[in-house]
């Protein structure tokens, strides 16, 4: 049986998983990496969300955003092993629907602080979202991407995304941080087409 292909009778499962992706640790506090980490956060700050760890690999909240049932998530496990908390998630809740998974991470292609959305497509060398896509079995999963903008030179990617974020930048990605939540709670609320409608616009 595949993990799309049904849930336990009776369970009625949420509406939306929200996974921020970062790195654990106090070393990759405000980094690029873990922008999507930050987001996640600042979402469960605005619904008063409570995260609690010791389940899928992740730091897990129960809530409700504007009445509809969602999870929100933080991976525990570095970047590269994120879809182990994925795929545990879906399985836990019975998410039998790909797209209702919304999966929120950095993104080199965009300028600090630019957000858009995305559903499915290429994966763009994150290791994230690689992972993701071969727990779960499908990239068809929404993506909500925070622009951290490209190193000075390519062979100081690695570098770039994990490594603390001076002070004179970190207000760029702060508004990008706060822009994706803005499209977490867009799309929820109003739905994907709405959503990207109104936030790859800009």
């Amino acid at each position: 049986m595949g993990l799309f292909s049904g849930r336990r009778s009776g369970d009625t499962p949420p509406e939306w998983i929200i996974l921020g992706l970062g790195n654990p640790g106090d070393r990759y506090t405000n980094t690029r990496h873990n922008v999507g980490d930050d987001a996640v956060r600042l979402v469960g700050t605005r619904v008063d969300a409570h995260f609690k760890a010791g389940k899928n690999d992740a730091f897990v909240a129960e809530t409700r955003i504007s009445d509809i049932r969602c999870v929100l998530a933080i991976p525990v496990t570095f970047m590269n092993k994120s879809g182990q908390s994925a795929a545990s998630l879906i399985k836990r809740f019975g998410i039998t629907d790909s797209s209702r998974l919304i999966v929120v991470h950095d993104e080199l292609d965009l300028e600090p602080g630019d957000t858009r959305l995305k559903m499915g497509g290429g994966l763009a060398g994150h290791n994230g979202l690689r992972s993701i896509a071969q727990h779960i079995g499908t990239n068809e999963f929404l993506r909500v991407r925070i622009g951290v903008g490209r190193p000075p030179s390519a062979d100081r990617g690695g570098n770039w995304v994990l490594s603390k974020v001076p002070q004179r930048s970190r207000a760029e990605l702060d508004s990008g941080v706060a822009a994706a939540a803005d499209a977490v709670e867009l799309v929820i609320t109003s739905g994907v087409v709405k959503a990207m409608q109104s936030v790859n616009r800009r």
